[in-house]
């Protein structure tokens, strides 16, 4: 095997070094800008002409933007937990239980991820008008929830196909019931499966701008999407407030993953069971 030569090693290291700087770029642009002293004149110099945080306070506290922020948080939670109950459920059921239809139901459930939410805007719009729910912070956990189902659902069956039936087979023989199999064996196994489903859950109901702003009438109900829509006009937008709002919005995302991040590796059964 052919040692790898200096030039080579010198040059992965600028590869690595080139896409991380590519990769944080746009995070150290919205940073940046939001704490310049004159974001409009900057044009393209890639320093602020100086340091202010009167676009945060502006943003805090003069436009009350927690308000948006306390509003997703609620719904991207509620669809994270929502979601991981349901998901999980329905992963073990199609993994593990044989039933009619189970192929087809696993083909709708790819089907469905198909489909472009653009499409599902008016006829879930009704169907929420139907039912009271428009304005209704639930109406649209329900909604982020349809969509992160399909995905969540397919991603942990993998997980939990991958669990040995002999880990099962061993408990039942232990004396174990299905409750405590469940909690004391296949939930610890999927857990990378869950968190990763979780976090691809929050981000998308974290990031949705077009049921937000379609289903929510009332401005105190405003996602953080929506909100920041508070900082354009016709003609022009304070940039100096967008970033900022920007990196607000940003700070629970990195907060939810730098929490879950461990969890994130998978491959936790290797070597549970001997061969």
């Amino acid at each position: 095997m052919n040692r790898p030569t200096p030039a080579g090693q010198v040059g992965k290291v600028l590869g690595i070094v080139l896409l991380i700087s590519l990769s944080l770029f746009p995070c150290y642009w919205m940073v940046s800008t939001a704490v310049d002293t004159s974001p409009l004149s900057r044009g393209a110099s890639l320093l602020p002409s100086g340091f202010t945080l009167d676009h945060f306070r502006h943003v805090l506290v003069d436009e009350g933007f927690l308000r948006y922020v306390k509003v997703s948080v609620i719904v991207s939670v509620g669809t994270v937990v929502l979601s991981a109950i349901v998901a999980l459920l329905a992963a073990v059921s199609v993994a593990r239980f044989r039933f009619r239809l189970r192929t087809q139901v696993l083909i709708m459930v790819l089907m469905v991820q198909m489909v472009p939410l653009e499409a599902l805007v008016i006829p879930l719009f009704l169907q929420a008008r139907n039912l009271n729910m428009l304005n209704s912070l639930l109406g649209l956990t329900i909604v982020y929830l349809s969509f992160s189902l399909p995905f969540a659902i397919w991603n942990l069956r993998g997980f939990v196909a991958a669990v040995p039936k002999e880990l099962e087979e061993a408990a039942y023989m232990d004396g174990a019931t299905w409750g405590r199999m469940f909690r004391s064996i296949l939930l610890p196994l999927v857990a990378p499966g869950l968190v990763a489903t979780s976090v691809f859950s929050f981000i998308t109901a974290w990031n949705e701008f077009i049921f937000a702003l379609t289903f929510m009438q009332d401005s105190t109900k405003y996602t953080v999407g929506v909100g920041l829509r508070t900082f354009f006009t016709q003609n022009s937008a304070d940039w100096g407030s967008v970033m900022a709002a920007s990196t607000v919005i940003t700070l629970p995302v990195v907060i939810f993953f730098v929490l879950v991040q461990r969890n994130l590796a998978s491959g936790l059964t290797a070597g549970a069971v001997k061969g």
